[in-house]
């Protein structure tokens, strides 16, 4: 069972690392920020098409590798 949870747990890993990297970056940087990018960031832009997609995928990911987490530490 420990065998199993451990190689799901590296595979979700390497699936959320992926989507974390694939997903756009949402400022403009230091100079961004300063300058008033905070409006840009906090604004109310919703994430359509691949952006959606992958901000998701990373939820769901997440969701799924802290359940992984929880149960290796609950069969240990």
């Amino acid at each position: 069972m420990n065998t199993a949870l451990t190689v799901l747990l590296v595979i979700v890993s390497v699936l959320l690392i992926i989507v974390v990297v694939l997903q756009p970056g949402k400022s403009n940087g230091l100079s961004g920020a300063i300058s008033g990018g905070a409006e840009e960031l906090f604004g109310k832009q919703k994430a359509r098409g691949l952006e959606r997609i992958l901000h998701r995928t990373t939820i769901v990911l997440a969701v799924i590798f802290f359940a992984i987490l929880i149960a290796l530490g609950f069969f240990l």
